[in-house]
């Protein structure tokens, strides 16, 4: 039966679920990023997206990321931002195509929100890794062709009371990383120095340093990873979440910690 001119579509006036994602694609399955399928031929060449490094502290947890974003052998953008909110008390990095894995990004901060309005509580941090691990399966036959989106997610657990690292794989399978964890093209040689520097009961001001000098230490061996760039006045995008809640880190900030970790990698060569 038609809908009446002028009104609400059924979907919109049916109960369902607390999730955006289900309602959306009961509504109109395209508007999901997975829901649209590709024109046949060779993907074009968009912009990636790397390097994101994540570890927690005595009290929370960190997470960084650089600002370049390369199509092929060029630099598509020195600005882009790969590490965001995703609520008041999570955040979530993302590598792998840009624009999709914008989209994504978004359209998690949405599913959190409505399922905030909906139910009227905060949805636990189980529970949010997980509907964010539905959202990159459904992304499964974009990956197959090519435009993958893998994200990192972090956040305060308030039951308890500790930071806890996430990890994916494009397939959707999720991962509790300990102590700290990286992905991107530059992840390899992040991990290295997160290994390296991380110690239990880090500062909040130490565990800043320690995910930007990994980044630094990403930029020196993978060209798809952009350090700090002074002349620009470009530095990594960092985050703090803990009881608090979400935090990003000034410029001003990370410029001052850009200058203790060169000096102290000055020092090692010295």
């Amino acid at each position: 039966m038609p809908e009446a001119a002028g009104r609400l579509p059924r979907s919109f006036l049916t109960p369902g679920s607390s999730s955006f994602v289900e309602f959306l694609a009961a509504h109109d399955p395209s508007l999901l990023p997975g829901g649209r399928p590709l024109p046949p031929g060779e993907v074009p060449l968009s912009p990636h997206g790397t390097t994101i490094v994540a570890l927690t502290y005595e009290g929370g947890v960190v997470m960084a990321g650089d600002r370049r974003a390369t199509a092929g052998s060029m630099i598509a953008s020195r600005q882009i931002e790969k590490v965001h909110p995703a609520d008041d008390y999570s955040v979530v990095g993302i590598a792998g195509t840009a624009g999709l894995a914008l989209e994504l990004v978004r359209l998690f901060q949405l599913e959190l929100e409505h399922y905030e309005k909906i139910e009227g509580a905060l949805l636990s941090l189980d529970g949010k890794a997980n509907r964010l691990a539905t959202m990159v399966r459904s992304g499964l036959g974009l990956a197959m062709q090519g435009l993958a989106v893998v994200p990192l997610f972090g956040g305060y657990d308030l039951d308890r009371t500790v930071g806890r690292i996430f990890s994916y794989d494009v397939t959707g399978g999720r991962y509790e990383e300990t102590e700290h964890h990286a992905v991107g093209s530059g992840s390899v040689f992040a991990r290295g120095s997160l290994k390296k520097l991380w110690r239990s009961r880090l500062s909040e001001a130490d565990a800043v340093q320690v995910a930007v000098h990994a980044l630094i230490d990403a930029a020196d061996d993978d060209s798809a990873t952009g350090g700090p760039d002074r002349a620009r006045r470009i530095w990594p995008t960092v985050a703090v979440v803990d009881a608090s809640g979400y935090r990003a880190v000034g410029d001003d900030e990370l410029a001052a910690v850009v200058d203790r970790v060169e000096a102290t990698r000055e020092g090692e060569r010295a």
